[in-house]
Formats: C-alpha cells, sequence, structure tokens
C-alpha cells in the first residue's frame, strides 16, 4: 500500500514539494509551522492511498508534529513535474 507514501516521503525530504493555498490557510488557522508537517512526514505513517484521485494521486498520512500533536496530512503527487504537494492538514483525536 504505501508506494506512493514512500514516493512522496522522498521527495518531501528532499525538498521537492509545494504547500497548497488551502494548507497554507489551514496551517494558519491551526498554529501549524510548516518545517513541523515537513519534518513529521519521515516517521508519518500512511493510513489511505488514492492512486485514482484526480488531478493527482494522494496519501493520507498520520503524523506527529514535534510538539506532539496528531494531524492527517494529506499529500499528492504532482506527477508531471514529479513534485510533491501538501493539499490540507487536519488534527486527529
Amino acid at each position: 500500500m504505501a508506494v506512493l507514501f514512500d514516493k512522496i516521503r522522498v521527495l518531501v525530504m528532499t525538498d521537492r514539494y509545494v504547500i497548497s493555498h488551502h494548507a497554507v490557510e489551514r496551517l494558519d488557522e491551526r498554529g501549524i509551522l510548516e518545517w513541523q508537517v515537513v519534518d513529521g512526514i519521515e516517521q508519518g505513517m500512511p493510513i489511505r492511498e488514492d492512486l485514482d484521485a484526480l488531478p493527482n494521486p494522494s496519501v493520507e498520512v498520520r503524523q506527529v508534529l514535534a510538539d506532539g500533536t496528531v494531524v492527517k496530512a494529506v499529500w499528492s503527487h504532482m506527477v508531471l513535474v514529479d513534485i510533491a504537494k501538501l493539499v490540507t492538514i487536519h488534527f486527529l483525536k
């Protein structure tokens, strides 16, 4: 199941990612800094991959931020340019 997740994790860890406008707004609303989400993907756990998502395949990732907060980050793979994209982020309980 984690093939897409592994690809996205490598892209993020090698600074080949972008943050959607929507995700920037959610990060700001929730008081989460970008670096926390980027840093947290290394130990993240895939929840669900959607290889058929349009316009790009996506993966939901359970991540723990540096302060211990548990979040679900939705990342997509922009295949044509081979870049990961943070789509949105939610708090998990």
